[in-house]
């Protein structure tokens, strides 16, 4: 079974490639405090669907290249962008 993780799109410069965020919260060992931590994971999206700010599910994969191990499998929320208006002359 593969593991699922759900992060937000940090950046999408790269053709073909997502670097999400994955939040996780977790008890601190030794002083039992809350803890949140990030995971940065590059995924591999095939169509370039996913913007910066989506929340998307990803899924783990073979090596792709250095960094890729994950593949975007759909976008779970897409994030609030402002929608492009044509200047007023």
């Amino acid at each position: 079974m593969r593991r699922r993780l759900v992060g937000v799109v940090a950046s999408d410069r790269c053709d073909k490639t997502r670097r999400v965020e994955v939040r996780r919260v977790y008890r601190h060992a030794k002083y039992q405090k809350t803890v949140s931590g990030t995971t940065v994971c590059h995924a591999h999206d095939e169509n370039n669907v996913s913007k910066i700010g989506d929340v998307v599910e990803i899924v783990e994969s073979r090596p792709m290249s250095r960094l890729k191990r994950w593949c975007v499998v759909s976008v779970v929320t897409a994030a609030n962008r402002p929608v492009a208006t044509e200047p007023v002359q």
